[in-house]
C-alpha cells in the first residue's frame, strides 16, 4: 500500500489534507480516519458503498470488468482446474499449497467431520417443520459449547483449529439440518470420500438402499462451492467482520454471518430466481414477461448485482454446471433451463438491459442446477453458507491478525429531536 499528494477538503474555513492509498488493485483511498478530529464532520454513506472498512489481501473484485480474484486466481482458472478444498487452504494462508500441505490439509478437515454425540441432540430441540437455515443458525452458535479449547482468539494455533472445525463440521452440519427438515435420519460422514462426496451422500443417502454419487453431481457441488467461497466485503462478512472486531469467538461470528445469509437480498437470491422462471413458465411468455420488467409490473430476478457492472465471472461457470447436472441427472430438456437460455439471450441483446448493465449473475443459473440435484429452495441458502463458510473464516483469521485492528462502531447522521426537558405523565395533557 503505498501514498500519493493528500486529497484537499474544505470544511467551513479549515482546509484539511486527507492521504491517498494506493492499493495492489482497485481504485485509489481516501484515508478519512482523522477527517473528524480535525474538521468535526463526520462522513455520509449509507451501505458503505463508497466505504473501505478494511485493508485485505484475500479477494479483489473489478465490476466494471467482470473480474473475481481469490489471492490473485482468476474464478474461472479456480473453478476449472482446482477443487474447493484447495481453494480454502489459498484462502487461509495466502499460496496455493504443495502436494504436501495439501494432503495433510484434506487430511485434517476430512478427519473432522464428525461432529460430538451429543450435539445431535441438539437438532430435536427444533420443531421439524424448522427452516434449515434457522437449524444451521443455532447448531453453529452451539458449536462454541461444544469446543471451549480453540475459543482464545489471541491464540494462532487455537485459529487455525477453529478454522479447520468449521470447514469440515459444516457440510455435516448443513446435511442434518436438511435430514432433520424432511424427517429423515442422520448420515454419517465417510473419510473415504471427498468433501462434495461426503456431503452429497450425507444428504441423499438412506438406510434402505445403497448410494453412490455421481461423479458429474460431486464435481458441480465441489465447483459451486468455489464459486460461493468468498466474495470480497459484502453484507455477510461484514458481519462477521463487524461481530468479530469486538473479540466474540468464531463460532459465533459465523452464526452471525449465517443469520446476514438468510435475507432474501443476500443468500436468497437464488431462490427468488428460480421462482422468476417457474413464473414466466414457457419461452413463448418470455416477450410479455420482458415488456413487464420494463413497466415495472415484474422484478427481474438473477440479473445486475450490486458490485458487478458487466458479466458476472461465476455465472459463465456456473451456467456449465448447469448443462452437466442437467444431462446428468437427464432433464436436459427441462422447460425452466428452456426459459433461462432464451430469457438470457433476449436479455443480453436488449438496449434496456444493456444500458443499465443487467446482465446475469451467478444465482440466475444456481437455482436450476441445485434444484435438479435433487435440493429444496429451503436448502439453496445453506449451501450458500456451507461454501462462504471459508471466506468467512479467512476474513475473519484476517481480521484478528491486523494490527490496525478496531472495533466496528459507524457513525451517524442524528435527525431526531434535540434536547427537551422531561414532563412528567401527570402534567402531559
Amino acid at each position: 500500500m503505498t501514498q500519493t499528494p493528500p486529497a484537499k477538503v474544505t470544511v467551513g474555513d479549515k482546509v484539511i489534507d486527507l492521504p491517498i492509498l494506493k492499493g495492489s488493485l482497485g481504485p485509489d483511498v481516501i484515508d478519512i480516519r482523522k477527517l473528524y478530529a480535525q474538521s468535526d464532520a463526520f462522513t455520509y454513506d449509507p451501505g458503505f458503498t463508497s466505504t473501505a472498512s478494511c485493508e485485505s489481501k484475500i479477494t479483489y473484485i473489478d465490476g466494471d470488468q467482470g473480474v473475481l480474484l481469490h489471492r490473485g486466481y482468476p474464478i474461472d482458472q479456480l473453478a476449472s482446474q482446482s477443487n474447493f478444498l484447495e481453494t480454502c487452504y489459498l484462502l487461509l494462508h495466502g499460496e496455493l499449497p504443495s502436494a504436501a500441505e495439501y494432503e495433510k490439509f484434506e487430511s485434517t478437515i476430512t478427519r473432522h467431520t464428525m461432529l460430538h454425540a451429543q450435539f445431535d441432540r441438539f437438532f430435536d430441540g427444533f420443531r421439524r417443520d424448522a427452516h434449515p437455515m434457522a437449524i444451521m443458525t443455532g447448531a453453529v452458535g452451539a458449536l462454541s459449547a461444544f469446543y471451549h479449547d480453540s475459543l482464545d482468539i489471541h491464540d494462532a494455533q487455537q485459529r487455525e483449529i477453529s478454522a479447520h472445525r468449521l470447514i469440515a463440521k459444516m457440510p455435516t452440519i448443513a446435511a442434518r439440518a436438511f435430514k432433520y427438515s424432511v424427517g429423515q435420519p442422520f448420515v454419517h460422514p465417510k473419510n473415504n470420500l471427498s468433501y462434495a462426496e461426503n456431503f452429497l451422500r450425507m444428504c441423499f443417502a438412506v438406510p434402505a438402499e445403497d448410494y453412490v454419487v455421481d461423479p458429474a453431481l460431486v464435481r458441480a457441488m465441489d465447483r459451486i462451492f468455489i464459486l460461493h467461497a468468498d466474495h470480497e466485503q459484502n453484507a455477510s462478512t461484514s458481519t462477521v467482520r463487524l461481530a468479530g472486531s469486538s473479540g466474540a469467538n468464531p463460532f459465533a461470528c459465523i452464526a452471525a454471518g449465517i443469520a446476514c445469509l438468510w435475507g432474501p437480498s443476500h443468500g436468497g437470491a437464488n431462490e427468488e430466481a428460480l421462482n422468476m422462471l417457474r413464473e414466466i413458465g414457457t419461452p413463448e411468455k418470455i416477450p410479455e414477461f420482458i415488456a413487464g420488467v420494463k413497466d415495472r409490473r415484474y422484478k427481474l430476478m438473477g440479473f445486475g448485482h450490486r458490485v458487478y457492472k458487466n458479466y458476472d465471472p461465476r455465472a459463465k461457470v456456473m451456467q456449465t454446471s448447469a448443462y452437466e447436472v442437467l444431462a446428468a441427472t437427464g432433464r436436459e430438456n427441462d422447460p425452466l433451463f428452456q426459459v433461462a437460455k432464451e430469457l438470457e439471450a433476449v436479455a443480453l441483446k436488449d438496449e434496456f438491459f444493456i444500458e443499465r448493465k443487467l446482465f446475469p449473475n451467478v444465482d440466475f443459473y444456481s437455482g436450476i442446477t441445485l434444484s435438479a440435484m435433487g435440493f429444496p429452495t429451503t436448502m439453496f441458502t445453506v449451501l450458500f453458507a456451507l461454501a462462504r463458510t471459508v471466506g468467512w473464516i479467512a476474513q475473519w483469521k484476517e481480521m484478528i491478525e491486523d494490527p490496525g485492528q478496531k472495533i466496528g462502531r459507524p457513525r451517524q447522521l442524528y435527525t431526531g429531536a434535540t434536547q427537551r426537558d422531561f414532563v412528567p405523565l401527570s402534567q402531559r395533557g
